[in-house]
C-alpha cells in the first residue's frame, strides 16, 4: 500500500459537460480558480485543458494556457501544474466519404499539439501512449507521431505524464523508454473505464501495474461512480490517485460535484486507509520536477516519504 499520495485534479477536461453540470470550469479565469480551490482543498496537482470561453468546446488556444498559467502561479497557494497534449486526436470518419473526418473531427501534429506546453514549461505534461476507439470517435495517435511527440517533451524539459488507456499502452511507453525518449523514473496515469478501453476494476488496474517497469511511479483513476473506488484501490496497489470534474460529475448519487468537494472526498478516503496526501512541494521532489520559481529540477528526500 502507498501510504504517501500523489492526488491530482483533472478540473474540466474537453467533453460535452458543461451542460451536465453547470460547476464544471469554461473560461480561463473559472479554471484557474478550480485550481485554486483545489490546491486549497488538498490536491498535489492540477491537470488542464482549456475550452472556448463563448462556446465551452475544446480549445488549444496558447493563449488560454498561458492566462490559467499565470493566475494560478500568481495566487496564494501552492499546485504542480499539468497541460494536456493529448488534444487534437478526435476522428469520427464523414459519413459519405470515411476517408474524411466528419464533424467533431479534431486533428492536430504532435507539434501543434506540443505548443502550449513548449512555450509555458509547466511541470508536467500529458503523453497518451496509443490510439483507441474511444466511445464513438476513435482517438488518433499512431506510434511515429508518439515518437516526435516524446522527443518534443523531452528537448523541453517537461515530465510527461505517459496516459495508458489499455495493456498495449503500457506496451508502447515502456518501448518509448527503451529507446530512451523518456528521462529518469517514468510516469504512468493508468486511465479506466472510458469505452472502449480497460475498465475500472481491480483486475484490470492490476494486470496493466504488473507490467509497469520496475523504476515506474504510477497513478490511476475511473470516471464516473468508479472514480472513488479507484483512488482507494490506486492507494492499495501502491499508486497514486486522480479525481476531479473531467472524470465525474458527481459527489455521490444525485450530487453534483465540485472540483474542491472531489478532492475533499478523496482525500477522505485516503486518510480513513491511513495514507496522506502529498504536498505539491513534496510532490516536485517525489518525481524530481522542475520548481517553476527557479527552474532547478528538485531534488529528492531521502527517506522523507516523499
Amino acid at each position: 500500500m502507498n501510504r504517501h499520495v500523489i492526488l491530482t485534479c483533472a478540473v474540466t477536461g474537453a467533453g460535452d459537460t458543461t451542460a451536465k453540470n453547470p460547476n464544471v470550469p469554461v473560461t480561463p479565469k473559472q479554471i484557474a480558480d478550480d485550481c485554486i480551490a483545489a490546491a486549497r482543498a488538498g490536491a498535489s496537482v492540477a491537470h488542464i485543458h482549456v475550452r472556448d470561453p463563448e462556446t465551452g468546446a475544446i480549445s488549444h488556444s496558447v493563449d488560454h494556457f498561458r492566462e490559467v498559467m499565470e493566475r494560478v502561479r500568481e495566487a496564494d497557494v501552492d499546485i504542480v501544474m499539468n497541460i494536456t497534449a493529448g488534444g487534437g486526436g478526435d476522428w469520427i470518419p464523414d459519413a459519405e466519404d470515411p476517408a474524411r473526418g466528419g464533424p467533431g473531427t479534431d486533428i492536430q501534429t504532435p507539434a501543434q499539439r506540443h505548443e502550449p506546453v513548449g512555450a509555458l514549461l509547466p511541470e508536467l505534461c500529458t503523453l497518451d501512449c496509443g490510439s483507441l476507439n474511444f466511445g464513438d470517435m476513435v482517438y488518433v495517435n499512431p506510434a511515429d507521431w508518439l515518437r516526435e511527440h516524446a522527443r518534443l517533451v523531452q528537448a523541453a524539459g517537461v515530465k510527461p505524464e505517459l496516459e495508458c488507456f489499455d495493456l498495449g499502452h503500457v506496451w508502447f511507453a515502456r518501448q518509448l523508454q527503451e529507446e530512451g525518449l523518456i528521462d529518469g523514473d517514468p510516469l504512468y496515469q493508468l486511465c479506466l473505464g472510458i469505452p472502449w478501453g480497460a475498465e475500472a476494476d481491480t483486475e484490470s488496474m492490476l494486470a496493466m501495474r504488473n507490467r509497469l517497469p520496475r523504476n515506474a511511479n504510477w497513478a490511476a483513476f475511473g470516471i464516473g461512480r468508479q472514480q472513488m473506488p479507484m483512488v482507494a484501490q490506486a492507494m492499495l496497489l501502491g499508486g497514486h490517485a486522480r479525481v476531479g470534474l473531467e472524470d465525474n460529475l458527481y459527489l455521490k448519487k444525485g450530487v453534483l460535484a465540485t472540483n474542491g468537494g472531489l478532492v475533499e472526498k478523496a482525500g477522505d478516503i485516503i486518510e480513513n486507509l491511513g495514507g496522506r496526501v502529498m504536498t505539491p512541494a513534496e510532490t516536485r521532489a517525489h518525481l524530481r520536477l522542475r520548481d517553476p520559481r527557479t527552474g532547478e529540477v528538485v531534488a529528492q528526500v531521502p527517506g522523507g516519504g516523499a
